[in-house]
């Protein structure tokens, strides 16, 4: 399967804000995208007009490489939300904030959402107590997301779920910071995630 192997730090610049692939790092001053703020490249620092296919692509791929997605994947989503009920863009929005390997970064099993999918493949993460390593599982309100116990003595998810904890969690989940468990207390509505993106014009852009 393809694989972007490049530098995260790269991605963030392109898409002109952080977009938090490196986790402690993207909030410390050593950050790329705080140092140059501008795009990657020897023409990075030119200022042209973007068009309205520009400006939907990069909203697009911006969404998409937040949440470590290929295009395929990320398409079979929209036409997944495009058959929902309700808002296509906000339907697409929740089934990325559904998935496993989201949910545990969001309780911090990962410093970031690929550390969190390593966890995830690994088979360190139970859902209802029941080993998941599948990043894709889509978890439903109600559900209990916890570290397994042959995991619960890892320095990098202990270090990752206390940076968690300190930034805070969404409101439509708990955590147990000790025991390494947490529950998703409600499906996320659109107030809930993240507001600087416009998921519209994504949809804007599949519906041409």
């Amino acid at each position: 399967m393809a694989k972007y192997t490049g530098p995260s730090c790269r991605l963030c610049r392109r898409e002109g804000g952080k977009l938090f692939l490196k986790g402690e790092k993207c909030f410390s001053d050593k950050c790329p995208v705080s140092i140059r703020a501008y795009a990657p490249g020897q023409h990075g620092q030119r200022r042209s007009r973007v068009s309205e296919y520009g400006t939907q692509l990069r909203e697009k791929q911006k969404i998409r490489r937040i949440y470590g997605l290929l295009e395929g994947q990320f398409r079979r989503y929209f036409e997944r939300a495009s058959q929902a009920r309700g808002v296509t863009g906000e339907s697409l929005l929740r089934f990325l904030e559904l998935r496993l390997d989201n949910i545990a970064y969001r309780m911090g099993f990962g410093a970031s959402r690929a550390e969190a999918r390593q966890v995830v493949r690994h088979g360190h993460i139970l859902v209802n107590g029941r080993r998941v390593d599948i990043p894709s599982y889509q978890v439903r309100a109600g559900d209990e997301v916890s570290v397994a116990e042959s995991a619960r003595s890892h320095a990098r998810i202990i270090a990752a779920v206390e940076a968690a904890v300190s930034r805070g969690l969404p409101d439509w989940m708990s955590l147990d910071a000790k025991a390494l468990k947490g529950t998703i207390k409600a499906v996320p509505v659109r107030e809930d995630m993240a507001p600087d993106l416009n998921e519209q014009v994504v949809v804007e852009l599949y519906s041409k």
